[in-house]
């Protein structure tokens, strides 16, 4: 059972920064880490991943503004966030798509962030 905690989110404003943290336990080294964010009214949003090897995915719609990384011997994974925007503001959620005897997506609780 993969559980996964995010930190770091908070208040900014537009043009500012933030980086989001997520720490995961429960065995996550078959599992693509990655975040995605739902913003009040609208669907979950997948925004990037990253697997044990360091390969990448982004949205297109992120305009290389977000960069995703992972630190296996500390089992976190991080989305560091440039020049936000108000339309970044969502709840992002941390997220684990493992493999093993049957995939399964673990979600954390997610983290407030808006930027005004």
């Amino acid at each position: 059972q993969v559980q996964l905690v995010e930190s770091g989110g908070g208040s900014v404003q537009a043009g500012g920064s933030l980086k989001l943290s997520c720490a995961a336990s429960g065995g996550i080294e078959d599992c693509v880490l990655g975040w995605s964010r739902q913003a009040g009214g609208k669907e979950r949003e997948l925004l990037s991943t990253i697997n044990r090897f360091g390969a990448t995915t982004y949205s297109s719609s992120l305009k290389g503004r977000f960069h995703v990384s992972r630190d296996n011997s500390k089992a976190k994974v991080y989305l560091q966030m440039n020049n936000l925007q108000a339309d970044d503001t969502a709840v992002y959620y941390c997220r684990a798509d493992c493999l093993g005897g049957s995939p399964i997506t673990y979600w954390g609780e997610g983290t407030q962030v808006t930027v005004s």
